[in-house]
């Protein structure tokens, strides 16, 4: 009695293969990426220098402070107040270790890109040295931005509560996404995770140790998304500023609800 057997099928092993992107990636010459960084870095600066100096005033329309102002140490004299307010942002981001990569590679050119030589021919000395040594301040940097962080969720709130009802618009959803990506971004940083988890063998016999391990995780979530944090957070201050100075310039009504 001959049994007949159904042919096996056979599934063929199909890869998609790499998406547009990565393809652009790899076809793309390995200037483009460093002079993107320079392109938008530098715009962003110029942008920062001039709502800070040159933007006619504080900007502020209604109950919207720009992140830029936040918080108003005084509204009144001289120098601008946005001075002291760029201080530890600005500070923060030029030693934050993903920035420092950013900015090393694209202006120092230092390396330019994997797989790129090194186009200076004097001696390497790291961080050790004037000014790069002062990157060894981030931490410090980190407790200042946290302030002004804190002060970003107050107007936030200030600006939800205003005179006494609740207001729904377009700039308080705008305020809040800015505030949400700059706590993502702050609170993703790698010195602060070290803070939470770093320099223990042994969590179980560290004091307080399960809860700096929790601490550790929740921070590595954040981290391991820095370098989007560090892009999204810094177009979103400028967005925010942007749309305060639309509104103070009049070119038209927020739209809101009053409850």
């Amino acid at each position: 009695m001959s049994t007949s057997v159904a042919p096996a099928t056979l599934t063929a092993d199909v890869h998609a293969g790499p998406g547009p992107l990565t393809r652009f990636r790899s076809a793309a010459p390995w200037w483009l990426l460093p002079a993107t960084v320079v392109t938008v870095l530098g715009g962003f600066t110029l942008y920062a220098l001039w709502t800070a100096f040159l933007g006619g005033g504080i900007n502020q329309s209604g109950p919207y402070l720009s992140p830029f102002y936040s918080p108003l140490l005084w509204s009144t004299g001289p120098i601008s107040p946005a001075l002291w307010v760029l201080g530890s942002p600005l500070l923060f981001r030029a030693t934050c270790y993903y920035y420092r990569k950013a900015y090393y590679r694209s202006f120092f050119w230092d390396p330019p890109g994997c797989a790129v030589g090194e186009m200076r021919h004097r001696a390497y000395r790291g961080e050790n040295a004037f000014p790069l040594v002062l990157n060894n301040l981030h931490r410090f940097f980190l407790y200042l931005v946290g302030i002004v962080t804190g002060f970003l969720w107050y107007d936030v709130v200030l600006a939800f509560f205003s005179g006494g009802h609740v207001q729904l618009g377009l700039g308080t959803g705008i305020m809040l996404a800015n505030v949400i990506l700059l706590s993502g971004y702050t609170l993703g940083c790698h010195s602060l995770r070290h803070l939470a988890g770093g320099s223990v063998d042994c969590y179980s016999k560290a004091r307080m140790g399960m809860a700096r391990l929790r601490a550790w995780k929740w921070v590595t979530i954040l981290n391991e998304r820095h370098p989007l944090w560090a892009w999204v957070s810094m177009f979103s201050v400028v967005i925010t500023d942007v749309y305060i100075h639309m509104l103070r310039a009049g070119w038209f009504v927020d739209p809101h609800v009053v409850f």
